[in-house]
């Protein structure tokens, strides 16, 4: 599962988030009555961490849900169709060889993949089939693909690969510029690609990933008080 610091457990989703309960004894009879999967597991620990990509599933209501970053950085679940709901992302986080020469990929969310596709390497992403625990896919590191920030000051932008600056000794530097032309710079580590090209691979919350300044933000608020009015 993800660290600590990086995921959201699943009372605060079921509690706070989706509001399918109003108190702690009864988030745990609704993770006990095996209603909730994550990745396509059910889950029944109520502290089970969720974070960046997760899947959550609620079968008894037909619900879908991704869990992303809004461009606060803050997690936002993201309503997805059954469909979608099949496959996740993981971005590679080392790519080894283990006991008896098997090459393995371990991910973002602590999955091993076994025998990968050897073009796979480090920082690249793959599309994960959750049924079957298999990589279907994969995208590469490299610029004029499209990324999701997933850490730093830019957390839950999304833009495209521009270039990366290596710094032998400290930490590699990426330069990204967003669909509205903004560009900015943040740690190859925060950077978790999503789609070739263009295209992303899942469907991107509202706004998709473009961050406002505060007086845009104002304007915006201004013009949608003054629609209701």
């Amino acid at each position: 599962p993800h660290k600590l610091r990086e995921s959201m457990p699943l009372v605060v989703l079921i509690r706070n988030k989706l509001k399918y309960s109003l108190t702690y004894n009864e988030t745990k009879k609704v993770t006990m009555s095996r209603a909730i999967k994550v990745d396509g597991k059910v889950r029944t620990d109520m502290c089970f961490p969720t974070g960046f990509m997760d899947v959550v599933s609620i079968d008894k209501t037909g619900e879908h849900f991704r869990m992303l970053f809004d461009v606060k950085g803050r997690f936002l679940i993201h309503r997805i169709k059954k469909e979608e709901a099949a496959y996740k992302l993981c971005n590679v986080k080392s790519v080894r060889t283990a006991a008896k020469g098997v090459p393995v990929i371990t991910t973002h969310d602590g999955r091993t993949i076994r025998y990968p596709d050897p073009l796979i390497k480090m920082h690249d992403t793959v599309k994960v089939d959750i049924a079957t625990n298999k990589a279907v896919d994969y995208i590469k590191f490299e610029p004029g693909n499209l990324a999701y920030i997933t850490g730093g000051q830019n957390c839950g932008r999304i833009g495209i690969i521009t270039h990366k600056e290596k710094h032998p000794g400290s930490f590699d530097i990426v330069h990204v510029k967003d669909s509205v032309g903004h560009s900015f710079a943040t740690r190859l580590t925060n950077v978790f690609p999503i789609g070739k090209g263009k295209q992303a691979w899942v469907s991107l919350p509202r706004g998709k990933g473009v961050r406002l300044s505060i007086a845009e933000e104002r304007d915006r608020k201004l013009a949608a008080k003054a629609k209701e009015m």
